[in-house]
């Protein structure tokens, strides 16, 4: 057999850019050329971006749609003999919905193959039944040179176990006997993910004798993430390719008597199953999802409120990072019930983080909201009311920032906060985008840690992660005073909200803990008190900002619970 010099366009193409995206395909197809490749694969609707949602639902972005696939055709001419696999939704005519998912192969000005998904993920977080019609039950392949390829989009090579849906495209195409399968994905990452396609994909690979190469974007659009790490696998070895992870990047591979190669011919270097520990993994994805909302939305800078506390530190050193220091603000709001160390805390840290600290003080606009409270309604303000009072001045005051600055307002509540309501809706709610609510408490600590150590200093002064959690709205005010402890909160809502959707080692470790919490009486009445907890609080979550999502069960649209409702 010849070699096929196959390269890999792993993109980050903008939702709704067509014109952009397209300039992204366009230079990857520079490089394919000047690589000598025969074939070159984008992902999954790498014509819009994944997902588009209900755009696809407006004329003038279908033929805007329209319009860049005829820019793309004409590009193929400028690459004599290259053969580009593109993502996009494409027309269609009958009963049914108008459009449908497709992988489309462009070469020489021509449209050469045109295969539509056949499995419509509508779970979790993806709708495409909304929007799609699924393809036929047909294996569509293709010869270039001496290869015959077979092509899949995302979906449909994720049943070949036959457990979600009665059809098995991967079954289908390999009753073609291919000599490779292309697969063009849009995989959103989260925990464990990546181990999950490498798993599912290497031994769909080995079941059927294919070989397989798994092409996946990378990038952030509002809550999802997308870490690239496009693969290539071989049912004798596995997994024997690995794209870089959160980067773009176009590589181009050989591939000959069903194996890969690099594409001078030499040797690739060996996949590490490993891939990346836990909080590095979380702190790449939280970095590039931020990068990507805040360039997407048009905002530079950003804004979060400093309190001293582990939540506003752990964002403000992760907003650095991915923004750089010379575009985050830190603002502390003292109040009569703030510590000293509140302030003190907050100036140590954005000294240490090199970014710029305002203070706006709030005791006396509290005083004043408190007294005209007394002169209209004939009685104080007091108790819970006045503690959500400071948190929705402070909340005030960062959105007026936002406003005035054109700073991106950043929220600091965890998932751990979120869940069960310990947070203060239009105070500490307020803002554009929350980089921890798909965190857990004890993870914001693992995480602050975890930058200290790759930093090799403190980025996050250990007094701020030694510190007991307050929310500092009470004298005295300790978050124990109104929660089970973290690491005991962690584990009930852990097993509650993510379930099986754990990965690995953490879903064992969580649901014998949970276990042994279910065997005695006071465990059996935290684990209700919790139940009840997360469900009248999702009102709350259901009027929050966006959260990067991190987990395989993220608030927003990849858990969906009513509000109005009877749990028990």
């Amino acid at each position: 057999m010849a070699t096929l010099k196959i390269t890999v366009g792993q993109i980050n193409p903008t939702i709704g850019d067509i014109a952009g995206n397209i300039a992204l395909m366009q230079q990857a197809a520079q490089q394919a050329l000047a690589d000598g490749a025969a074939l070159l694969v984008f992902p999954e609707l790498s014509l819009t971006g994944y997902y588009p949602a209900d755009l696809l639902e407006e004329s003038e972005f279908l033929a805007r749609v329209d319009a860049g696939l005829q820019q793309l055709l004409a590009a193929t001419q400028s690459t004599p003999g290259l053969y580009w696999v593109i993502g996009a939704p494409t027309r269609r005519d009958g009963p049914g919905k108008r459009l449908q998912n497709s992988l489309l192969v462009l070469a020489d000005g021509k449209l050469v193959l045109r295969y539509a998904k056949q499995l419509l993920p509508t779970y979790n977080i993806f709708d495409e039944s909304r929007h799609f019609e699924p393809g036929p039950d047909v294996g569509r392949v293709l010869r270039i040179g001496d290869c015959q390829i077979g092509f899949l989009i995302c979906e449909d090579g994720w049943n070949d176990a036959g457990e979600d849906y009665a059809v098995n495209p991967f079954q289908r195409l390999a009753d073609a006997a291919p000599d490779l399968v292309v697969s063009i994905n849009a995989s959103p990452s989260n925990i464990g993910k990546r181990e999950q396609r490498h798993s599912l994909f290497a031994a769909a690979s080995q079941r059927h004798n294919l070989p397989l190469l798994y092409v996946n974007p990378i990038g952030g659009h509002d809550q999802l993430v997308f870490d690239g790490a496009s693969f290539a696998v071989t049912p004798q070895q596995g997994v024997v390719f690995e794209a870089q992870r959160f980067a773009e990047q176009t590589v181009t591979l050989q591939f000959a008597n069903g194996g890969f190669a690099a594409g001078n011919g030499a040797a690739l270097p060996a996949v590490d199953p490993a891939g990346l520990p836990v909080m590095e993994f979380y702190r790449r994805q939280i970095v590039l999802g931020l990068r990507d909302y805040a360039r997407r939305c048009g905002f530079s800078k950003a804004v979060v409120g400093s309190s001293g506390g582990i939540d506003s530190a752990l964002t403000l050193a992760l907003a650095v990072e991915a923004l750089g220091a010379a575009n985050v603000v830190g603002i502390t709001m003292p109040s009569r019930f703030s510590s000293q160390g509140s302030v003190g805390d907050s100036d140590d840290l954005c000294r240490k983080l090199g970014i710029e600290l305002r203070q706006h003080p709030i005791a006396a606009l509290v005083d004043g909201y408190a007294s005209g409270f007394a002169d209209a309604f004939g009685t104080p303000l007091q108790g819970l009311a006045l503690e959500n009072l400071q948190a929705r001045v402070r909340g005030t005051i960062l959105m007026e920032y936002s406003n005035s600055f054109g700073h991106l307002l950043l929220t600091t509540g965890n998932k751990s906060e979120i869940s069960v309501g310990y947070c203060t809706l239009y105070g500490d709610t307020n803002g554009g985008l929350g980089l921890i609510g798909d965190l857990y408490k004890t993870e914001v600590f693992e995480l602050c840690r975890h930058l200290n150590a790759s930093a090799g200093r403190e980025l996050i002064p250990q007094i701020i992660i030694d510190k007991e959690p307050s929310a500092e709205l009470a004298p005295g005010q300790r978050d124990s005073d109104s929660l089970p402890p973290y690491p005991l909160l962690d584990v009930v809502l852990k097993q509650l909200i993510e379930g099986d959707r754990l990965a690995g080692n953490e879903r064992e470790q969580v649901e014998r803990q949970f276990t042994e919490l279910r065997a005695s009486p006071d465990g059996q009445q935290l684990i209700a008190r919790i139940q009840r907890m997360i469900a009248r609080n999702e009102y709350k979550r259901r009027q929050a900002p966006p959260i990067l999502r991190l987990r395989g069960r993220a608030f927003g649209n990849g858990r969906q619970m009513p509000i109005a409702a009877r749990y028990a």
